[in-house]
């Protein structure tokens, strides 16, 4: 919501100021600048990037405006999670764990977390650390070394949008002035025509700098630095699972190993320890997650067993 209401804001600032000015909104209106100026960005794009990352693009800039999902409720359920699975394995052995990693759709600890199971990435990455802990033949040093790894390939692939989005942000003022440019070759073609027609495609001209720069630096910029900053949480959460299950793997206690993934979590969306304690005992009821109360101040996970 954020991101549209500064969008909207932009513009209507900017619009709005010229205005204010006495300037004629149809000025302003130049279909043919935005064709040029437009087309080619989105050409730009295309010849910049292969088409899976084009769709990734889109992908990204549609969960800008769905907000950042990595709120304090998203970090308290997933602490909850990690205390039930690590309970789970405590109390049942490996090889039921090991039954659970390997179809975790039909898992019926896994299903208490649908929103966990709609992460593809996220189930991945945990259901193929619990295979590794529960294998025994991987040490929980070399185990910390493959998430670390594993983390840095994901934030590469994720901020590969990012830079696409930037690259045309970048070009844009650039496409602008080539608009501008060709409205200029136009107006020296109509040099003999009144001076009204003269004014008109002069302006007209100066529209495409004006858009190509507004677009640049209204819109496309901070699109792109606001996906950077959704990809940095993602990034952070995956530092709390990788905190969480090196603890499990070296033999702590799940209390204790969720008590490391809770140290990791940013202070201005980490729950309490008393919040991640009726977390953890409403997993190990068998309840599930605990819906937030409001203000995003919800219950969470982790008491000593």
């Amino acid at each position: 919501m954020s991101a549209i209401l500064g969008i909207v804001l932009v513009f209507v600032a900017v619009i709005g100021g010229f205005l204010l000015e006495q300037g004629k909104p149809m000025v302003l209106a130049q279909p043919s600048e935005l064709i040029i100026i437009g087309g080619a960005a989105i050409g730009t794009m295309l010849a910049a990037n292969p088409l899976t990352v084009i769709a990734t693009i889109f992908k990204s800039v549609l969960s800008v405006f769905a907000g950042n999902p990595y709120t304090k409720a998203y970090y308290l359920e997933s602490l909850g999670m990690l205390y039930d699975i690590f309970q789970f394995a405590r109390k049942n052995g490996t090889a039921k764990l090991e039954d659970e990693v390997e179809n975790p759709e039909k898992s019926p600890t896994f299903s208490k977390y649908p929103r966990m199971l709609r992460d593809h990435h996220i189930l991945h990455f945990l259901c193929d650390t619990l295979r590794m802990s529960t294998s025994g033949v991987v040490a929980p040093h070399d185990l910390d070394a493959i998430l670390e790894n594993d983390i840095d390939v994901h934030h590469h692939e994720e901020m590969i949008p990012v830079t696409a989005l930037l690259t045309i942000a970048d070009a844009l003022p650039g496409l602008g002035i080539v608009a501008a440019v060709l409205g200029v070759v136009i107006t020296m073609g109509a040099l003999s025509g009144p001076p009204e027609q003269i004014g008109q495609k002069v302006g007209a001209a100066l529209v495409g700098t004006f858009l190509g720069i507004l677009l640049s630096y209204g819109v496309v910029s901070p699109i792109a630095s606001n996906i950077e900053k959704i990809v940095n949480a993602s990034t952070q959460f995956h530092q709390v699972l990788r905190a969480g299950l090196v603890a499990y793997a070296k033999g702590v206690v799940p209390s204790i190993a969720v008590e490391y993934a809770r140290r990791a979590i940013p202070h201005k969306v980490r729950p309490s320890f008393k919040e991640v304690e009726i977390a953890c005992k409403a997993a190990a009821a068998n309840k599930g997650p605990i819906a937030m109360p409001a203000k995003d101040a919800a219950p969470a996970a982790v008491k000593a067993s």
